[in-house]
Protein backbone atom coordinates (compact mmCIF):
# COMPACT_ATOMS: atom_id res chain seq x y z
CA UNK A 1 0.00 0.00 0.00
CA UNK A 2 1.38 3.41 -0.95
CA UNK A 3 1.88 6.37 1.35
CA UNK A 4 -0.92 8.19 -0.43
CA UNK A 5 -3.33 5.32 0.21
CA UNK A 6 -2.37 5.16 3.89
CA UNK A 7 -2.76 8.95 4.16
CA UNK A 8 -6.21 8.65 2.57
CA UNK A 9 -7.17 5.97 5.11
CA UNK A 10 -5.98 8.19 7.97
CA UNK A 11 -8.09 11.01 6.54
CA UNK A 12 -11.14 8.77 6.49
CA UNK A 13 -10.37 7.60 10.04
CA UNK A 14 -10.38 11.27 11.07
CA UNK A 15 -13.98 11.33 9.83
CA UNK A 16 -14.70 8.27 12.04
CA UNK A 17 -14.92 5.80 9.16
CA UNK A 18 -14.74 2.38 10.83
CA UNK A 19 -14.09 0.52 7.57
CA UNK A 20 -11.10 2.75 6.89
CA UNK A 21 -9.88 2.12 10.44
CA UNK A 22 -10.14 -1.64 9.90
CA UNK A 23 -8.27 -1.37 6.59
CA UNK A 24 -5.60 0.82 8.21
CA UNK A 25 -5.20 -1.73 11.00
CA UNK A 26 -4.82 -4.61 8.55
CA UNK A 27 -2.21 -2.77 6.52
CA UNK A 28 -0.13 -1.31 9.34
CA UNK A 29 -0.47 -3.51 12.43
CA UNK A 30 2.35 -5.98 11.60
CA UNK A 31 4.89 -3.17 11.26
CA UNK A 32 3.64 -1.27 14.33
CA UNK A 33 3.58 -4.48 16.36
CA UNK A 34 7.18 -5.15 15.35
CA UNK A 35 8.16 -1.68 16.57
CA UNK A 36 6.46 -2.26 19.93
CA UNK A 37 7.97 -5.73 20.26
CA UNK A 38 11.51 -4.54 19.52
CA UNK A 39 11.27 -1.88 22.23
CA UNK A 40 9.38 -3.86 24.87
CA UNK A 41 10.86 -7.33 24.18
CA UNK A 42 7.69 -8.87 25.61
CA UNK A 43 4.93 -10.13 23.33
CA UNK A 44 2.06 -9.52 25.77
CA UNK A 45 3.16 -5.98 26.54
CA UNK A 46 3.67 -5.31 22.83
CA UNK A 47 0.12 -6.49 22.07
CA UNK A 48 -1.28 -4.24 24.80
CA UNK A 49 0.81 -1.31 23.57
CA UNK A 50 -0.45 -1.92 20.03
CA UNK A 51 -4.05 -1.63 21.25
CA UNK A 52 -3.20 1.72 22.82
CA UNK A 53 -1.50 2.79 19.59
CA UNK A 54 -4.69 2.25 17.60
CA UNK A 55 -6.78 4.04 20.21
CA UNK A 56 -4.44 7.03 19.81
CA UNK A 57 -4.60 6.78 16.02
CA UNK A 58 -8.41 6.82 16.20
CA UNK A 59 -8.34 9.82 18.54
CA UNK A 60 -5.60 11.78 16.75
CA UNK A 61 -6.21 11.00 13.08
CA UNK A 62 -7.49 14.52 12.50
CA UNK A 63 -4.11 15.88 13.69
CA UNK A 64 -2.19 14.11 10.92
CA UNK A 65 -0.89 16.63 8.40
CA UNK A 66 0.12 15.22 5.03
CA UNK A 67 2.68 18.00 4.60
CA UNK A 68 4.52 17.18 7.83
CA UNK A 69 5.87 13.79 6.77
CA UNK A 70 4.92 10.35 5.60
CA UNK A 71 1.97 8.57 7.17
CA UNK A 72 4.22 5.61 7.97
CA UNK A 73 6.58 7.78 10.00
CA UNK A 74 3.62 9.37 11.84
CA UNK A 75 2.23 5.92 12.70
CA UNK A 76 5.68 4.60 13.66
CA UNK A 77 6.22 7.60 15.97
CA UNK A 78 2.94 6.88 17.76
CA UNK A 79 3.93 3.21 18.18
CA UNK A 80 7.45 4.05 19.34
CA UNK A 81 6.23 6.65 21.84
CA UNK A 82 3.57 4.31 23.22
CA UNK A 83 6.12 1.51 23.66
CA UNK A 84 8.47 3.90 25.45
CA UNK A 85 5.61 5.08 27.69
CA UNK A 86 4.85 1.44 28.48
CA UNK A 87 8.51 0.86 29.39
CA UNK A 88 8.44 3.86 31.71
CA UNK A 89 5.26 2.70 33.41
CA UNK A 90 6.72 -0.68 34.37
CA UNK A 91 7.03 -1.17 38.08
CA UNK A 92 10.55 -0.32 39.20
CA UNK A 93 12.69 -3.18 40.40
CA UNK A 94 12.82 -3.33 44.18
CA UNK A 95 15.91 -1.56 45.41
CA UNK A 96 15.59 -2.44 49.05
CA UNK A 97 17.72 -5.31 50.26
CA UNK A 98 14.99 -6.40 52.67
CA UNK A 99 12.48 -6.97 49.88
CA UNK A 100 15.01 -9.14 48.05
CA UNK A 101 14.93 -11.65 50.89
CA UNK A 102 11.20 -12.10 50.41
CA UNK A 103 11.61 -13.28 46.85
CA UNK A 104 11.29 -16.97 46.16
CA UNK A 105 14.20 -18.89 44.75
CA UNK A 106 14.13 -18.13 41.02
CA UNK A 107 15.67 -21.42 39.93
CA UNK A 108 13.51 -24.01 38.25
CA UNK A 109 13.02 -27.38 39.81
CA UNK A 110 14.58 -30.36 38.03
CA UNK A 111 11.08 -31.45 36.96
CA UNK A 112 10.30 -28.04 35.44
CA UNK A 113 13.65 -27.98 33.66
CA UNK A 114 12.97 -31.42 32.17
CA UNK A 115 9.47 -30.44 31.03
CA UNK A 116 10.75 -27.25 29.40
CA UNK A 117 13.60 -29.10 27.70
CA UNK A 118 11.19 -31.77 26.39
CA UNK A 119 8.79 -29.13 25.05
CA UNK A 120 11.69 -27.37 23.36
CA UNK A 121 12.72 -30.63 21.69
CA UNK A 122 9.15 -31.24 20.50
CA UNK A 123 8.99 -27.77 18.99
CA UNK A 124 12.40 -28.20 17.34
CA UNK A 125 11.31 -31.57 15.91
CA UNK A 126 8.14 -30.04 14.50
CA UNK A 127 10.06 -27.05 13.09
CA UNK A 128 12.40 -29.48 11.30
CA UNK A 129 9.38 -30.91 9.47
CA UNK A 130 8.75 -27.52 7.85
CA UNK A 131 10.56 -26.48 4.69
CA UNK A 132 13.76 -24.65 5.66
CA UNK A 133 12.67 -21.23 4.41
CA UNK A 134 9.27 -21.58 6.11
CA UNK A 135 10.92 -22.47 9.43
CA UNK A 136 13.21 -19.45 9.18
CA UNK A 137 10.22 -17.22 8.36
CA UNK A 138 8.29 -18.53 11.38
CA UNK A 139 11.24 -17.88 13.71
CA UNK A 140 11.84 -14.40 12.30
CA UNK A 141 8.14 -13.48 12.60
CA UNK A 142 7.22 -14.96 15.95
CA UNK A 143 10.50 -14.91 17.84
CA UNK A 144 12.26 -11.87 16.41
CA UNK A 145 9.10 -9.85 15.70
CA UNK A 146 9.62 -9.02 12.02
CA UNK A 147 6.54 -7.84 10.15
CA UNK A 148 5.02 -9.77 7.27
CA UNK A 149 6.20 -7.05 4.87
CA UNK A 150 9.78 -7.21 6.18
CA UNK A 151 9.78 -10.98 5.74
CA UNK A 152 8.28 -10.75 2.25
CA UNK A 153 11.01 -8.30 1.26
CA UNK A 154 13.72 -10.46 2.84
CA UNK A 155 12.55 -13.62 1.06
CA UNK A 156 11.68 -11.84 -2.18
CA UNK A 157 8.06 -13.01 -2.25
CA UNK A 158 4.75 -11.11 -2.39
CA UNK A 159 3.19 -10.10 0.93
CA UNK A 160 0.21 -12.46 0.56
CA UNK A 161 2.56 -15.35 -0.20
CA UNK A 162 4.39 -14.67 3.08
CA UNK A 163 1.08 -14.56 4.96
CA UNK A 164 0.13 -17.90 3.41
CA UNK A 165 3.52 -19.42 4.30
CA UNK A 166 3.18 -18.37 7.92
CA UNK A 167 -0.46 -19.42 8.28
CA UNK A 168 0.18 -22.87 6.77
CA UNK A 169 3.36 -23.31 8.79
CA UNK A 170 1.55 -22.53 12.04
CA UNK A 171 -1.18 -25.00 11.15
CA UNK A 172 1.46 -27.69 10.49
CA UNK A 173 3.18 -26.88 13.78
CA UNK A 174 -0.09 -27.05 15.71
CA UNK A 175 -0.95 -30.37 14.07
CA UNK A 176 2.51 -31.76 14.89
CA UNK A 177 2.44 -30.58 18.51
CA UNK A 178 -1.04 -32.04 19.09
CA UNK A 179 0.16 -35.54 18.14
Amino acid sequence: MTSEEIAALIGRVAMRDRQAFTALYRQTSPKLFAICLRILKDRTEAEEALQEVYIKIWQRASAFAVSSGTPSSWLAAIARNQAIDTLRSRKPVADELGSAYDLADGELSPEDTTVIRDEGRRIDTCMEQLEADRAVAVRRAYVEGLSYQELADEFGVPLNTMRTWLRRSLLKLRECLER
